[in-house]
Formats: structure tokens, C-alpha cells, sequence
């Protein structure tokens, strides 16, 4: 296994000069320093960098010359209004940044308020303009508890499965950043008995999950190597991919998941780098003794797996107007994947398929191995026999018009500081 680095921007004892960086609770201390996309005051989109709860107009920074000793082609890039041509710099380039960042940041450097803005309030916008967005399967809990249902006599896991990653197309131009309302979809659907229908969707579900923005990229006709691919991975957001089991259930045969997954998939507005996750990288991922061997291009090579939490709330209408506390539905962990990061970008890539800077890799839902590691309401409930009971009286088998569903991620280790990845929020309005 090739060592995951870890630097002085890692260090746990590190403050900043930003009072509310410096609060336990807060996802953003000096040792994350995730980028996004904001608007400023005149309508222009800038990139920002997540501090406590305040943001750092990287542009202003630059433009001022408080980032003196960046080189040219990354100041460049932090005044641009989305983050790809940052993203397609490299490894050494991010990283540089990042260093930079947490210096003029840092405790004992000179107070900058004018360039920071507040959180709240801030209109945040999609990170990147992303060109390709591709959702995996990677989950072998949740895997296995869909095969379950859906063939109950036969075996869970498809032949393919433990052997490569399976993934499938998905729809770039209706990826939304976090807070953007999800309209019910009409759908064809399918009655048990009677002729397909084409009405607003019954069974819509959420799916817990994580996406990966894809930082330097490939040519086509190259693939990008295992002992490449975590480097290749710029960082990581909390993504919803909105279902509706109705549709998927009658279109899925033969090719797949389409208009089911097409109507939006919603993503938490800050990226969290790799280089910020190296205290949280482990070894794998895990193999059971009996699951067949991989095949080389496949193998792990570097620290893979994200030990990232993740927390699953509903909230109703009518629990908000009431003031009530979203009900938890999962807890999960990213590390529970049979599949990581680094080898869904060695399996995409491994046919010469290019890709980009700001492309959208998923993780496919995450669910555990316990009932409240499941990561949608299909596994939750059991295809809707077993229904949740939420605190204003009223059962979920699937999610209903007003109901807002967020997503929290973070991560600890007892060597590192505990970081965020922020949320991820919808909320369900009716179909038009």
C-alpha cells in the first residue's frame, strides 16, 4: 500500500484567525477548507473556500495578493466562476493551494475580514460545470437487499457483481445543488393488472450516497491506473439520487435505470478534497474469504476507502410548521462500499473512455448491514410493507409532497480534527 500523505495542513492543533473555525461542532475548521461556488452581491459567481461559517472569496484573495506566492496558472483558476479549470490543474496544484489557503487562514497570520462573507445567506451554485455524470452500484448491503426482494428465489447478486462495478449513464442536466426544490415526476407506470398510465409518481424514494468530482482527467483511448485514481479524484459531496421506484420497476429491463433517475439528483454545495479526507483513508476495500479474486487493473494499491458518517433526516410539512425535529431514518458510512472511488474510475476508464474535469462519478446508495444503516425508503420499508411512523401521526412507505429530506456527513478520528462535508437538502413540491 502506498502511504497516504499527511502534512502540516492535517495538523489537529492548527486554529484559525475565523473565531467559528475554531468551534468543536463546526464542519469547516482550518483542517477541511472545501471548495465551492457562490454568488456575489452584483450576480457574478465566485469560488469560495468553506471556513467555519464564513466563506473566503478565493478571487479577492488572489486579485488583492494575499496568495503571493501561487504560481500563475492556480491564481488564474481561483477567479474563475466555476472550479473545472482548478479541477483540471493536478494533485500538486491542489494541494499547493490548499497550503497556501491555510497559511493566510491560520491564527498567526493578519486578520482579513474583507475577505470573508457570511455563510448564511449565501447563495451557493453547482461547484462545477459538470459534463458527465455516472452512477454506480457499489454497495453490496444494498445490493443484496434489492435482489432479495425482487428475487426472493433465486440469488440476490447478479453473476457480474462481485467482479467489476457496475454502473450506468445518468443525466448531468438535472444534477441541482443542495436546497433546490424536487418536483414530483409523471412517470409511465405499470398496475399489476392493468394497462401502463402515465400520471405523477407513487413510490418516490431518495438514495443516500456520494459523489466524486473528477480532477485531472484522461485522454481517449488511456485509462487511469489504480495507483493513479485517488489522485486523479478531486473530492467528494454528499448526492441524493431522487428514485421513483414506480417508473424503475417497469422500464428498468433490459438496459437499465432511465427516466426513474433523469429528474434530478441533488448534491451538497461544498467539495471536500481528498487531500483534506488523508486522515480518514483506510486500507480496501474488505473482500469476504469466498468472493472471487480481482482481476489486476482492479486490485487496490493505495489507502481507498472513505471513512466518511452519514445521517439520513425526514422532516414532514407538518412537522415544520410545528416546530418539530426531523426524524432520523439511516446512519450510515461510505466505508461499508465493496467498491471504491479509485476503482469505479479504473473500471470507467478502463476501456479508454475520457473523462473530464468537474465529471460526476456516484457511489450508488449506501446502506449498512443493520436496518438503520439502510440507505432508501425501498430497503427502510421494505418495499413499503413496513412502514415508518414519524412524530406528527402520520407512516412513510415512500416520500410525500412537502416532505424535506436532508443528508449530513462528517468525519472523526481520535488522531485527526473532525471535519464536514456540510448538508444536502430537498424538499418535495407537487407535480405540475
Amino acid at each position: 500500500m502506498h502511504a497516504t500523505t499527511i502534512d502540516r495542513s492535517h495538523d489537529p492543533a492548527r486554529r484559525s484567525w475565523v473565531a467559528s473555525a475554531n468551534e468543536s461542532g463546526t464542519d469547516f475548521p482550518i483542517q477541511n477548507l472545501p471548495w465551492g461556488v457562490f454568488r456575489d452581491d452584483e450576480g457574478a459567481a465566485h469560488i469560495g473556500i468553506a471556513i467555519g461559517d464564513q466563506v473566503l472569496d478565493a478571487q479577492a484573495a488572489v486579485l488583492d495578493n494575499h496568495l503571493p506566492d501561487l504560481p500563475g496558472t492556480i491564481s488564474c483558476a481561483l477567479c474563475a466562476p466555476t472550479l473545472n479549470q482548478f479541477m483540471g490543474l493536478g494533485h500538486d496544484s491542489w494541494t499547493a493551494a490548499r497550503h497556501a489557503i491555510a497559511d493566510l487562514l491560520d491564527a498567526e497570520s493578519q486578520t482579513r475580514d474583507e475577505l470573508l462573507r457570511p455563510m448564511a445567506g449565501t447563495e451557493m451554485l453547482l461547484p462545477a460545470t459538470i459534463g458527465d455524470y455516472t452512477d454506480f452500484y457499489a454497495s453490496r448491503y444494498h445490493a443484496t437487499n434489492v435482489g432479495r426482494m425482487f428475487r426472493p428465489d433465486g440469488e440476490p447478486l447478479m453473476p457480474n457483481y462481485l467482479h467489476l462495478p457496475v454502473g450506468y449513464h445518468g443525466r448531468a442536466s438535472s444534477v441541482v445543488v443542495s436546497g433546490t426544490p424536487v418536483r414530483r415526476p409523471h412517470g409511465q407506470l405499470k398496475p399489476d393488472d392493468a394497462a401502463p398510465v402515465f400520471k405523477p409518481v407513487r413510490l418516490l424514494d431518495y438514495e443516500l450516497e456520494f459523489g466524486a468530482f473528477i480532477g485531472e482527467g484522461n485522454d481517449m483511448g488511456t485509462r487511469v491506473q489504480m495507483d493513479q485514481a485517488m489522485d486523479r479524484l478531486f473530492g467528494i459531496v454528499i448526492l441524493n439520487d431522487w428514485s421513483a421506484r414506480d417508473v424503475q420497476k417497469w422500464e428498468y429491463q433490459p438496459l437499465g435505470p432511465f427516466n426513474a433517475k433523469n429528474f434530478a439528483s441533488t448534491i451538497s454545495p461544498w467539495v471536500v478534497t481528498m487531500d483534506a479526507l488523508a486522515p480518514f483513508r483506510l486500507p480496501g476495500p474488505a473482500r469476504l474469504d469466498e468472493d472471487p479474486g480481482l482481476l489486476d487493473y482492479l486490485r487496490p494499491v493505495t489507502e481507498d476507502v472513505l471513512d466518511v458518517t452519514c445521517e439520513v433526516h425526514l422532516a414532514s410539512a407538518t412537522m415544520r410548521e410545528a416546530g418539530e425535529e426531523p426524524l432520523r431514518l439511516t446512519r450510515g458510512s461510505l466505508s461499508d462500499l465493496c467498491w471504491s472511488f479509485a476503482q469505479m474510475l479504473a473500471h470507467h476508464t478502463s476501456t479508454g473512455c475520457p473523462m473530464h474535469a468537474g465529471d460526476l462519478i456516484g457511489s450508488g446508495t449506501i446502506s449498512g448491514p443493520s436496518k438503520d444503516s439502510r440507505g432508501c425508503l425501498l430497503e427502510l420499508t421494505w418495499r413499503g410493507t413496513e412502514p415508518i411512523e414519524l412524530p406528527d401521526g402520520t407512516q412513510r412507505r415512500f416520500l410525500l409532497d412537502g416532505d424535506e429530506l436532508t443528508i449530513n456527513a462528517f468525519c472523526e478520528s481520535g488522531d485527526a480534527r473532525r471535519i464536514g462535508l456540510g448538508s444536502c437538502s430537498g424538499i418535495v413540491t407537487p407535480a405540475c
